[in-house]
């Protein structure tokens, strides 16, 4: 039976056509709890739709940071654990993840068999999600062992989309990596995998502009990612662009209604 979280996100969709998540990462070397429940708070009033937590080398008081966050916002906050020391039990869902295109089965299936027990435990809300990762991939590339797509052959992702929708996965995430350049993932990628493709496809890494955002929906991404970005201006700006950028978002995604 679907949860509270993917039911959310499914009716969203349906009604908007296209969402805007922001991802933080609770590290504390380069961000405090404080900032980072400010961050979320700021986000939220941009009119992102959820708040994903984790990253590629999770370090200090996981729990501590995503109960902040969590009870500071009224959106949905969701897991996106780089390992199994990014699980708690406060986040209101989690992306179980598997990073199809690694070539450690570590990250395809071992970290996800050796955190399961702790996420029964916990109860959390589990959302199937497949993670592929383009060129250049950067810190999630290097941790998780990833032969990355390369950014000019499009269709080899397609071919993992269609494999990770078939195996019973609800989404299926392309990632370029943060702090990607270039925009993100390539708009033919995108665009292909999503024709083929019938699970909603999200897609992140590299997307600072609304003019980056916009093109990724246009290109036929559901959800756009921003982490980075919002790490570096959201702060400075209280927000301002990031709400300029969100309402470009469902802009384009009203026209997919």
């Amino acid at each position: 039976m679907p949860g509270k979280v993917w039911t959310y996100i499914e009716e969203k969709l349906e009604k908007e056509g296209a969402l805007h998540f922001s991802l933080l990462d609770p590290d504390p070397l380069k961000i405090t709890k404080d900032d980072i429940v400010e961050l979320a708070e700021l986000a939220e009033s941009a009119g992102t739709d959820a708040i994903m937590i984790g990253g590629s080398t999770v370090l200090g008081y996981i729990d501590e940071y995503v109960e902040s966050i969590s009870d500071a916002v009224d959106i949905p906050t969701i897991l996106f654990p780089g390992n199994v020391s990014g699980v708690s039990e406060y986040a209101d869902a989690m992306f179980f993840m598997s990073l199809l295109n690694s070539t450690n089965p570590y990250w395809i299936i071992g970290a996800q068999a050796l955190g399961a027990p702790k996420v029964k435990l916990t109860g959390i809300e589990t959302i199937p999600m497949a993670y592929l990762l383009v060129e250049p991939g950067k810190t999630a590339a290097w941790v998780g062992d990833a032969k990355v797509f390369p950014r000019d052959k499009p269709k080899i992702p397609v071919m993992y989309a269609l494999a990770a929708e078939f195996l019973g996965f609800r989404l299926v995430y392309l990632e370029a990596g943060s702090g990607a350049e270039g925009g993100g993932v390539p708009s033919e990628m995108i665009s292909i995998v999503s024709q083929f493709c019938d699970i909603p496809l999200i897609t992140g890494g590299g997307f600072n502009t609304a003019e980056d955002v916009v093109r990724g929906v246009e290109a036929g991404a559901s959800i756009v990612v921003q982490g980075t970005y919002i790490e570096k201006h959201v702060q400075a700006d209280k927000g301002a662009e990031l709400k300029k950028i969100v309402a470009a978002l469902k802009e384009a995604g009203a026209k997919r209604v």
